[in-house]
């Protein structure tokens, strides 16, 4: 076993928090279903609601405009079904939607879902930063666009997307608009208002908080239809027994995050600058993937040419630090990240890059530590790679 460990990982998913963890502990006593009336399931309800107020705070919403999924998959894709049953309505007679090449999977798929059943898929091409190109958004909306769905910050690479200009030239167009938060809420601001966005994915476990619970933001008015049909829980969007402790523990989660942001993101910051100045010092030849300034301030994508992606994750873990070489939902695929393709990396680069992604319990000896760790791996990998 390595004598140190070195989480970083945390786009992947976080710890739980202590605080979060307490929460959620303190609820499973609990034991009231929340759709009960009488005085232990009002309870459960209550605690439910306040968990509401505090998701919603995080993003500058009203608590009745949150819908509590299991994930940021499922938030997505219920928007995405949705628009499946607009189309099918036939209300407005508009099929097309829009997206961006650079998308979660489970975005990507819900697509594709749409485009095997006739609709219109644009996918907008990314700039060498990953910012999605102007002149060919402008150019794809019309009188037939029903949505537009651009992730807020990326998983891979960490650019920023201007969210609030992309939704008000998608309202001229008078189509909807879905932006998927889950990496961005809890690192930097999010005001729904100020986006103006119709639909928001949030997702706990990014934010130190317990996996299997999520949330969609849906503006009064937005269409929206169940994936799963029962009862009457979220005003009858989301049929099922209350997962309370997730719930609660979402809540909890939220709150934090909302009340640490500024102290995280100048921490994050610090970490990130001092992580990537350290390995282009140390380590010659090597690409930093991703906007220079509109980026998150935990996320850092490095291209190692000569060295393949897996082999270094594998020769950091042996030392202790943990990394990944793109998204988590995409490890099991031998192909390229199809973020960094979208950027223009070539395959061969694409294969060898690493994401480095920093949380709260990331501290200045473990930027340190990966910065003395690295150099030698990278010279062992070229040492031995037939790719120059």
């Amino acid at each position: 076993m390595p004598e140190r460990k070195v989480y970083l990982d945390y786009n992947a998913t976080t710890p739980l928090h202590n605080e979060v963890k307490a929460e959620m502990i303190a609820d499973l006593d609990v034991y009231g279903n929340a759709s009960s009336m009488h005085s232990d399931g009002r309870e459960a309800r209550a605690r439910i609601e306040k968990a509401r107020r505090s998701v919603a705070a995080l993003i500058g919403a009203k608590p009745e405009q949150i819908v509590f999924t299991s994930g940021g998959s499922e938030s997505n894709n219920m928007v995405f079904q949705t628009m499946r049953d607009v189309i099918r309505s036939g209300t407005d007679g508009r099929n097309e939607l829009i997206i961006t090449a650079i998308e979660h999977p489970c975005v990507l798929n819900s697509a594709k879902y749409m485009q095997s059943l006739g609709c219109k898929v644009t996918i907008l091409p990314v700039d060498e930063h990953g910012k999605i190109k102007m002149d060919a958004y402008k150019a794809a909306l019309c009188e037939r666009t029903l949505l537009v769905s651009v992730m807020f910050a990326n998983n891979e690479i960490g650019v920023i997307q201007d969210i609030g200009k992309i939704a008000a030239l998608a309202k001229e167009a008078g189509a909807w608009v879905h932006t998927d938060a889950v990496q961005a809420a809890g690192k930097i601001p999010v005001d729904v208002t100020a986006l103006g966005v119709d639909y928001l994915t949030l997702s706990c476990h990014k934010i130190y908080g317990p996996k299997g619970v999520g949330a969609l933001f849906r503006r009064q008015n937005a269409p929206l239809m169940p994936l799963i049909h029962g009862g009457h829980q979220e005003d009858g969007f989301r049929a099922g027994t209350y997962n309370s402790p997730g719930i609660l523990g979402f809540g909890k989660a939220a709150e934090l995050a909302q009340a640490g942001l500024d102290e995280y993101q100048k921490k994050m910051r610090a970490l990130r600058i001092r992580l990537r100045d350290g390995l282009c010092e140390k380590i010659p030849n090597i690409k930093v993937n991703g906007h220079p300034e509109d980026v998150l301030p935990n996320t850092l994508n490095i291209s190692f040419p000569g060295s393949e992606g897996e082999a270094i994750l594998l020769s950091l873990d042996l030392k202790g630090i943990e990394v990944s070489t793109g998204s988590a939902c995409a490890s099991g695929s031998l192909d390229p990240s199809h973020v960094l393709m979208a950027i223009g990396v070539w395959p061969e680069l694409a294969h060898g890059s690493v994401r480095f992604s920093m949380g709260l319990n990331t501290t200045e000896d473990d930027i340190d530590y990966v910065i003395e760790t690295m150099p030698p791996i990278i010279a062992r990998l070229r040492a031995m790679s037939t790719v120059k």
